[in-house]
């Protein structure tokens, strides 16, 4: 697991260093942006500035570090979404507000091409909650980060290795509400239970001990870019 590397800000126009191949790939300690597009939406609703941990052929690892200023959706008239009740949740009007990443930090580690990534939540004291499955698009990588779109449903998965659906209840609420149709239910679905596997059987990354990864302590929180809603002029997956 790579975790040195002073701090690098990808600028417009830098994909990191380059790799075998002619891939292209960011050394540790970049800072880049992880974004997620909005539900059947043009724009981005999400945006979170990290710092880059490991970026190969097999393995996207960041880090979002206690503080980080991101970009959260909120409504119109700025209530927290989390509090809507789910019959208006995804039908109410939105908008996007600055905020902060407040509590302990989270790694998020995603393979190439996989429809999910999973984030390691710690308690205060560093001490292991539990591995987070989100269920999402392959991330598409661009010059300046990676974007996405969450797809609802998640998994938890726990010390003990147990595990249990997140958020069935807003995975049906998309569908009721048109923000997903049913043969792109039945991939997710399909996707999540792949995922499940990967936990069943114990394989990367849920085996890899990134559990007991730390931060580099010389890496500075990232700042959220005034464009970070650009329009990638190239994007790779």
């Amino acid at each position: 697991m790579a975790d040195g590397g002073a701090v690098r800000r990808v600028t417009r126009g830098e994909t990191g260093g380059a790799a075998g191949g002619g891939a292209r790939f960011w050394a540790p300690g970049s800072q880049i942006l992880w974004r997620y597009r909005e539900n059947a939406g043009q724009g981005f609703h999400i945006a979170r500035p990290v710092t880059v941990v490991r970026d190969d052929e097999e393995l996207l690892a960041v880090w979002l570090a206690p503080g980080t200023e991101c970009v959260r959706p909120v409504f119109a008239d700025g209530t927290s979404v989390a509090e809507e009740p789910l019959e208006s949740r995804y039908t109410k009007p939105r908008t996007v507000r600055r905020d902060h990443w407040f509590g302990t930090g989270v790694l998020k580690l995603a393979g190439p091409g996989l429809p999910w990534s999973v984030w390691l939540f710690w308690e205060p004291g560093w001490q292991f909650k539990n591995w987070y499955v989100n269920l999402e698009q392959p991330l598409a990588r661009w010059d300046g980060g990676v974007d996405s779109e969450d797809h609802f449903l998640d998994i938890s998965v726990h010390p003990d290795r147990s595990w249990r659906w997140l958020d069935e209840d807003e995975f049906a609420q998309a569908q009721r509400d048109g923000l997903m149709d049913a043969e792109t239910a039945e991939r997710v679905r399909a996707a999540g239970l792949s995922a499940v596997a990967a936990v069943r059987a114990w394989e990367a990354p849920f085996s890899d001990g990134w559990q007991h990864w730390r931060p580099d302590p010389s890496w500075a929180v990232p700042s959220l870019p005034e464009d970070w809603d650009r329009t990638p002029a190239h994007v790779s997956t």
